[in-house]
């Protein structure tokens, strides 16, 4: 049986799959309060995203080669 996929967490992955993004944009834009949407966190956990440091432009976070899998296989990208 195929994991069912958190439409946040796809929406999330999508999103950094765009383009690289500065860690703190990340964490601007998808900041919750709420312990029910862990969507940073699942992404991170599941390995589909990771932080990584680029020498000039900072810490940034990319989509892993597991990450643009997840988003294939949920119809998200080519």
């Amino acid at each position: 049986m195929a994991e069912v996929a958190d439409p946040l967490v796809l929406d999330f992955i999508e999103w950094i799959a765009r383009e690289p993004r500065l860690y703190s944009e990340v964490v601007a834009t998808w900041r919750t309060s709420c312990p029910r949407l862990t969507i940073w966190e699942d992404a991170a956990d599941g390995g589909y995203v990771a932080r990584e440091t680029i020498a000039g432009f900072g810490m940034v976070v990319i989509v892993t080669e597991q990450g643009e899998k997840w988003l294939r296989a949920h119809g998200r990208m080519n």
